[in-house]
């Protein structure tokens, strides 16, 4: 979705990531070969970020919270979502505008949320436990320690959106498989997205923004079980 919104993924680029392969500046492997090459890559794309404005498409997402209970469950590293009012947004990758420990990533005490006017991180900038400040960014190869809350919010689903994804990238595309059985899964994508071997599923063959208004003008407000929970502002 955050294409949209100009800033650059690493989808159908041929394993190249703002024209760097995504194994020098997004694994572990790469971190240790050459730590300042990826911190100032991220710096570039913080500073993108910065600039960067969230689409229809995350504005839309965020206005369902008018009527529902809605939990984002995204791969992207930015902060759009929330940004667009998003107020309960699970990363899988991690957070671009956050740093933290390299010996010991995921330890609050060491995580650092940068601002949009203090963004760049120096390249022997360390955390408090004197490692190496680095992206906290779930690298290649890394667990991802969000994945069961994203699992447990998934099992909770009245509706299910799965918003410009090719159902490749794993363990996220898994996802799909804890949705109960007697609710609503959209797939919204400009390509076809295979779905074969699980139950119906209802593709806009549209991208992010433009597939959410199909979604919020025509699909929502015809179901008429939907629509009469949004006239008596019911939260699912």
């Amino acid at each position: 979705m955050s294409a949209e919104s100009g800033l650059s993924t690493f989808r159908d680029a041929g394993g190249l990531w703002e024209n760097y392969p995504v194994q020098q500046v997004a694994s572990h492997e790469g971190w240790e070969k050459d730590p300042v090459l990826v911190n100032n890559f991220y710096n570039m794309l913080r500073k993108k970020l910065v600039d960067a404005q969230p689409n229809d498409g995350h504005k839309l997402v965020a206005k369902l919270e008018e009527k529902y209970e809605v939990t984002v469950v995204t791969q992207n590293v930015d902060n759009l979502h929330e940004r667009a009012g998003s107020s309960h947004v699970i990363h899988l990758h991690g957070e671009l505008m956050k740093v933290c420990s390299s010996r010991d990533p995921y330890n609050p005490h060491f995580i650092k949320e940068l601002t949009p006017g203090d963004c760049e991180v120096k390249a022997d900038e360390k955390a408090d436990d004197n490692s190496l400040l680095r992206p906290f960014i779930v690298f290649f190869g890394e667990s991802v320690p969000m994945m069961e809350p994203a699992a447990e919010a998934a099992r909770q689903a009245d509706i299910f959106i799965i918003i410009g994804t090719s159902l490749n990238v794993y363990p996220a595309a898994g996802l799909i498989n804890y949705v109960p059985a007697d609710a609503s899964i959209y797939v919204i994508d400009p390509k076809p997205v295979r779905t074969s071997g699980y139950r119906q599923v209802k593709q806009i063959l549209k991208g992010g923004s433009e597939g959410m208004k199909e979604f919020m003008n025509h699909e929502l407000l015809n179901n008429t079980i939907l629509f009469n929970q949004l006239q008596n502002g019911e939260s699912r």
